[in-house]
């Protein structure tokens, strides 16, 4: 199949866009699996900035981060992603959200829509012109569909002067699969 699911597709932009030396963020540390991706593309240069309140996504990330020699770049926040302004005091090329619940975990502890559009700003507010944050939208099975639609409804509220908004998703594909969004700044 040469049209590819979400996930990859956030990974094919994040390749185009992020050079060594990059500050980046990972929103949604889960089990260190982007956080990884991320410090591989910006190198021992760069620094990735990733975000999670479970105990356990953060030392499940370190044990990943340590055995792929990625560490030194890394810095882990245990602390909700709508707090990034808080911690990232620098301009960001690229934020990457995988949104839902980290896999392996509590289906109850999830990504919201207000938190998660909270992130969103303030990620807005660190982005280098020409830089990107790119959303996967998780959105099946026994949660989602909320964050999905309160998402959906407000991302299409950035001025175009400033942001270009662009949604994908198969619309004939069963079981729900991952929306992509992006969000370049454009000024």
């Amino acid at each position: 199949m040469i049209l590819q699911q979400a996930l990859k597709q956030s990974h094919e932009y994040a390749r185009r866009i992020v050079q060594p030396g990059d500050t980046v963020v990972d929103a949604t540390m889960g089990n260190g699996h982007d956080t990884a991706f991320l410090a591989s593309l910006t190198g021992r240069e760069g620094k990735v900035y990733a975000f999670d309140i479970q105990k356990e996504a953060i030392e499940n990330t370190k044990k990943r981060l340590l055995n792929e020699g990625l560490s030194e770049t890394c810095i882990l926040i245990q602390d909700g992603h709508e707090k990034l302004g808080q911690y990232v005091h620098e301009p960001v090329k690229l934020v990457l959200f995988n949104l839902g619940y980290r896999p392996g975990g509590d289906h109850t502890l999830c990504t919201l829509g207000e938190t998660t559009l909270q992130a969103v700003q303030a990620a807005f507010a660190k982005l280098t012109v020409c830089g990107m944050i790119i959303l996967v939208i998780y959105h099946g099975g026994d949660s989602g569909f909320e964050e999905r639609d309160y998402l959906l409804e407000r991302l299409p509220q950035f001025d175009p002067q400033f942001a270009a908004v662009m949604v994908t998703q198969f619309v004939n594909l069963p079981n729900h699969p991952p929306i992509l969004v992006c969000i370049e700044k454009l000024k």
